[in-house]
């Protein structure tokens, strides 16, 4: 979890590989809707993200029945999309992406340069107003993403197996 350009996707696709865990980026289950309206330069409100917290939901419970523990990428921003999501699941942990406005800025840009990605560096502020720090939420592990994403998988690994032994 975390705002935009914190590296959820590149992260949590490393800590899938290491745990032979299914992945998921939660940008791919928003509404084309949702998609447009941050493409355009319009943050999402809490109306707007329901569908798509459900559609995680859905997600998670599916890969729980069928004996499967999935990773998900997805910004989780607020607690209430965090309890949401929560609801999903027995267990459920998060790993809180966290860095710096300027670090992540920059990433944002650079990101608008190689790619034609929907979430824009102008959407920057929105996604801070937007986040409740999940400080010391149980089950919430923050990592600071200055360090690479090798690094960050790393030590997302070692919190997370002793949990599945």
């Amino acid at each position: 979890m975390g705002i935009s350009g914190t590296g959820k996707s590149t992260v949590g696709k490393l800590v899938s590989k290491r745990m032979n865990l299914p992945f998921y980026d939660g940008d791919d289950y928003h509404s084309a809707v949702n998609v447009a309206k941050m493409a355009s330069g319009q943050p999402l409100n809490d109306e707007d993200r329901a569908g798509w917290l459900d559609s995680l939901c859905g997600l998670i419970r599916e890969q729980n029945a069928a004996g499967k523990i999935p990773i998900v990428a997805c910004s989780a921003l607020k607690t209430a999309y965090r309890d949401k999501l929560r609801s999903a699941a027995d267990e459920l942990y998060f790993i809180h992406l966290s860095g710096s406005r300027e670090l992540i800025e920059q990433r944002l840009v650079q990101r608008a340069k190689d790619t034609d990605h929907f979430m824009k560096a102008t959407l920057l502020d929105s996604q801070l107003d937007a986040l409740d720090d999940p400080g010391a939420e149980a089950g919430t592990l923050t990592l600071d993403v200055v360090k690479p994403p090798d690094v960050l998988s790393e030590k997302v690994f070692q919190y997370l197996q002793p949990k599945f032994d």
